[in-house]
């Protein structure tokens, strides 16, 4: 099922179609209801400019997040701990962290929390996706490229350290920081 957001930027909006065989066509509305029933008019009208209009903008964006995804999935492989294989689409990176000691949640809230970078855990998206963080590439080329350039450290190994009601990270090694924003 195409959907509009990725390909037109239109992320948040739940708007798509579906080409079905038409015995597919009732459990595929029963199916996607909630996702995109009731879909206001403007959002509506912007899908239709989308489908209809020039598509040489799009060409250009999908371009430019190609270049982006490669830098990405360069720098995270760059970094002690993670390894990252290139996404086959979307604008997410799904870098393996099991190499950093830390689990999903300690990793996505000591970034946070130490260098002010967003993830998600990728246990956030079911057991499977412990090990793993969700990184997005939709950001600027420079802001990529910044924390390599040395404008940002983040630690890399941590010793944790129990108190009665708090786990404490300290950090003892240096990871550069990545800005992207999920």
């Amino acid at each position: 099922m195409p959907w509009l957001a990725r390909k037109y930027a239109m992320t948040g909006w739940r708007l798509g179609y579906g080409i079905w065989p038409a015995g597919l066509v009732d459990a595929a509305i029963r199916m996607a209801v909630n996702s995109y029933s009731c879909v206001n008019a403007a959002a509506q009208y912007a899908g239709i400019a989308a489908l209809a209009g020039p598509q040489a903008p799009v060409d250009e964006m999908v371009a430019s997040f190609e270049v982006r995804r490669r830098l990405a999935v360069e720098h995270l492989n760059a970094i002690p701990g993670l390894s990252c294989v290139m996404p086959g689409g979307a604008f997410y990176a799904f870098p393996n962290i099991t190499g950093t000691g830390l689990s999903a949640k300690e990793l996505e809230r000591a970034l946070l929390e130490r260098a002010g970078v967003a993830t998600i855990a990728g246990s956030s998206f079911g057991s499977h996706g412990e090990g793993y963080l969700r990184v997005s590439y939709a950001n600027s080329r420079a802001n990529i490229r910044r924390p390599w350039r040395g404008s940002g450290t983040f630690s890399r190994s941590f010793e944790p350290e129990r108190s009665a009601a708090l786990r404490v990270l300290r950090p003892v090694g240096v990871l550069p920081a990545f800005p992207l924003i999920v």
